[in-house]
């Protein structure tokens, strides 16, 4: 199709050239193409309507190529997974029944490979009829190899003999879903091309759409993510100039957009988590430079979520008192912090240890990801304030006073009975921790510590992981007046990922961090909020679940209109400014 005025191409050539500078704000959504007899096909609708939508179409060919398939999957900004053949059912651990059609083993493992490595990177994902199936099945779910002989009460012909652009029966949705948003309505004339179909979602996904005989017709992300799939072809529709699918291409390619973003936004500035307890699974035989599926932190997680930097702590559960399990807690948070080192020394090439904020912005540069050191719990002091100096000249940057429980320095938010406060040694340690640089952390400290600890130190205090009381009434979270008390002092919360910290009666999600942000922001000011997750240490809620979702996180932020400044404070800079203050004014 010729869509210039002329056949004049120097004209056109021209014109191109004046509308290069605007051509740079579309996504580019990369599109599965089919392959038979050789040749490799697609539909025009499929790129008409993402042309129409406002992106740029990108075929994507059956190759086996592995490592063109992740540099592909890096240069787009949203997948569309389109129709064709069956699905070889050996994929889903079945044997072929009689009346499987032809499958086409060209395209089966490069696409299950690519939409779980776009799954992997939230990309945006649409599937077009065989397209919900392979993210269906790739994803965890099942199907049915034919619907008419594995399923009873299939009265509908769902493969039709008419043209596609036609509608052949309805569906109805789901009057709470993000497909019924989408289009506006809970009644669609679809048009039905196929015999096989989803059985059981996969996890994190719902059906949101059903045909009058109980097909599957839709499902939908549970989990705040973009993915969605239609068992019939909207594509279609747009050659019949028809529009009233476009609806579905606009939302693929305003995600699209969003994800772009997103990304493009994590490549300016430096995001960094505040709280990960990785080094809890360091005896469970973990691999950090594998995408190791028992632990919410490893490199591949942090490269698909865009993540540059973690603090990890060297967690140390509150036991005895006595001066062996003293000695014994020293001896331990000594052997985790080694086994941090030993553990980024193992894959140099691609991490390395900060030991401060511009060791951070250096090693971005350099496109390596950052391990920052810190203690959770100054159990590990034990009673010898010279190990604060000690720990401090091996790099730790933070330690939070104490954990679920008191300890030799002060009282804990709980299993603190007597509303014990800084003790006398506690009041050394803090004055230690600001004379050689270490940042004091009055996360899990009890209110009484809490407000001690800040009329003791010289130097702003962070809570590396905690949560709003007035939104969550937990011991662990934080009132208003501490979180204003903080403020005044200059030093900065970070809001915890943990569910059972953001709501109590139900399972939390992303739009219930969103809301703690919200109010730390309201009551202390946007320069004192920041993130800290608490990954491997019960951290993780629906929508971001490990370091891979964390973008999903910065989506939300720009949805709701946090400037770029804004982000930047939250996702590491607020929590740096303090930490440039309390080692500049220290000696460690």
């Amino acid at each position: 199709m010729n869509t210039f005025s002329t056949f004049d191409i120097e004209a056109d050539y021209r014109h191109l050239h004046r509308r290069f500078p605007n051509a740079a704000g579309r996504p580019v959504i990369g599109i599965t193409g089919n392959f038979s007899e050789g040749n490799l096909s697609l539909g025009p609708g499929y790129y008409t309507s993402v042309l129409e939508a406002g992106a740029v179409p990108l075929v994507i060919p059956p190759f086996d190529n592995e490592e063109a398939l992740l540099n592909l999957i890096d240069r787009v900004d949203g997948l569309l997974l389109s129709g064709g053949a069956d699905l070889n059912p050996l994929y889903l651990n079945e044997e072929p029944i009689r009346e499987l059609h032809g499958v086409n083993p060209c395209r089966d493992r490069q696409e299950w490979l690519l939409t779980r490595l776009a799954a992997n990177r939230q990309l945006p994902i649409l599937g077009i009829c065989r397209g919900i199936q392979v993210m269906n099945a790739a994803l965890g779910g099942t199907l049915y190899q034919d619907i008419y002989s594995q399923r009873e009460n299939t009265r509908i012909k769902h493969s039709q003999d008419m043209p596609r652009e036609c509608a052949s029966h309805t569906v109805t949705l789901e009057s709470d879903s993000r497909l019924a948003a989408i289009m506006g309505t809970s009644k669609l004339y679809v048009n039905s091309f196929h015999h096989q179909a989803v059985k059981d979602p996969a996890p994190g996904f719902r059906v949101t759409a059903l045909s009058p005989d109980g097909i599957v017709e839709a499902i939908e992300s549970t989990e705040y993510k973009s993915m969605l799939g239609v068992q019939w072809h909207p594509e279609c529709f747009i050659l019949g100039q028809d529009p009233c699918m476009m609806p579905l291409f606009r939302w693929l390619v305003d995600e699209a957009r969003s994800f772009r973003a997103a990304r493009q936004l994590h490549e300016r500035i430096l995001t960094l988590d505040t709280h990960c307890d990785t080094p809890m699974f360091f005896g469970q035989d973990i691999h950090f430079d594998t995408r190791d599926p028992k632990i919410k932190v490893d490199l591949h997680k942090m490269t698909e979520g865009r993540q540059d930097a973690t603090i990890m702590v060297a967690y140390l559960e509150q036991k005895e008192r006595t001066e062996e399990a003293l000695l014994a807690a020293t001896a331990k948070a000594d052997r985790l912090l080694n086994e941090i080192e030993q553990m980024v020394a193992a894959n140099c090439t691609a991490v390395d240890i900060a030991y401060t904020p511009s060791d951070l912005y250096r090693l971005k540069r350099e496109g390596k990801k950052a391990i920052m050191l810190g203690i959770e719990n100054g159990y590990a002091v034990g009673k010898d304030l010279a190990n604060v100096e000690r720990f401090r000249r091996r790099g730790v940057v933070y330690m939070t006073l104490c954990h679920n429980g008191n300890n030799d320095l002060c009282g804990s938010a709980r299993y603190n009975d007597e509303q014990l406060g800084v003790s006398a040694f506690g009041e050394q340690v803090i004055r230690e921790m600001n004379r050689v640089g270490m940042m004091v952390d009055l996360s899990h400290a009890g209110e009484r510590s809490f407000y001690d600890a800040l009329a003791i130190s010289r130097q702003p205090v962070v809570c590396s992981h905690s949560s709003c009381r007035a939104l969550c009434d937990h011991p662990r979270n934080l009132t208003d007046d501490q979180l204003k008390a903080i403020a005044r002092q200059g030093g900065v919360v970070q809001l915890c990922l943990y569910s059972g910290f953001l709501r109590q009666d139900r399972p939390a999600t992303l739009r219930d961090a969103i809301d703690h942000l919200h109010h730390m922001v309201n009551v202390m000011g946007i320069e004192h909020v920041g993130i800290g997750t608490d990954f491997d240490g019960d951290g993780g809620i629906i929508g971001c679940n490990d370091s891979s979702e964390l973008i999903n996180f910065t989506r939300q932020l720009i949805f709701e209109r946090y400037s770029e400044e804004d982000i930047r404070r939250i996702w590491g800079g607020n929590f740096l400014r303090v930490m440039e203050q309390v080692q500049h004014c220290g000696q460690g």
